[in-house]
C-alpha cells in the first residue's frame, strides 16, 4: 500500500511528462475535469476506488493476460507477446473512456495521456502484480477526486 501511494503520487506527473514528450509539446496533457456536482465526499471516493479496482481487473488482469496468452498460443516469444499485450490493452483502456453518453470528448492529448497511463499501469501489473496496479490507479483517482473538490 505504501509503494502504491508513492506510485500514485508520481503517476500523473510522469504520465504527463511522457505524454508531452510523445506529442512533442511542452503543453502537458490535462484530462478533462468532470462536471462539478454537489455530492457528498464519500461518493467520489467510492467511485474512484471502484474505478481503480474494476478497470485494473478488466484491462490488466483480463485483457493483458488474455492478449499475452493468445500471443503465446500463436507462437510469439514472451517479450513480443508482453509488449503487444501492454500496448494493445493500453489503447483499448484509453478508447474506453470516450464510449457512451458519459464518455469524455476525444482529444489527441487526452487519448495519448490515457494510453500512456495504460502502458504504465500495464507495466506495473506485469512487474509488480494486480495489487500494485489497482492500488496505484485507485489512489491516483482518489487524489484527483479530492483535488477536484477545492
Amino acid at each position: 500500500l505504501l509503494a502504491a501511494l508513492v506510485y500514485a503520487a508520481l503517476f500523473g506527473s510522469v504520465v504527463s511528462l511522457l505524454t508531452a514528450v510523445v506529442l512533442g509539446r511542452v503543453e502537458l496533457a490535462v484530462v478533462q475535469a468532470p462536471a462539478r456536482v454537489a455530492l457528498p465526499l464519500a461518493a467520489p471516493l467510492v467511485v474512484s476506488l471502484g474505478a481503480g479496482i474494476y478497470e485494473e481487473l478488466l484491462f490488466r488482469v483480463l485483457l493483458v493476460s488474455g492478449i499475452l496468452g493468445l500471443a503465446r498460443l500463436i507462437g510469439w516469444g514472451r517479450p513480443l507477446a508482453l509488449g503487444a499485450a501492454i500496448v494493445g490493452s493500453a489503447l483499448i483502456f484509453s478508447a474506453f473512456h470516450y464510449v457512451g453518453p458519459l464518455g469524455d470528448r476525444l482529444t489527441l492529448a487526452s487519448f495519448a495521456f490515457r494510453a500512456i497511463a495504460g502502458v504504465v499501469l500495464s507495466a506495473l501489473y506485469a512487474s509488480r502484480g494486480f495489487g500494485s496496479a489497482a492500488w496505484t490507479h485507485a489512489l491516483y483517482d482518489v487524489g484527483l477526486a479530492l483535488l477536484g473538490r477545492f
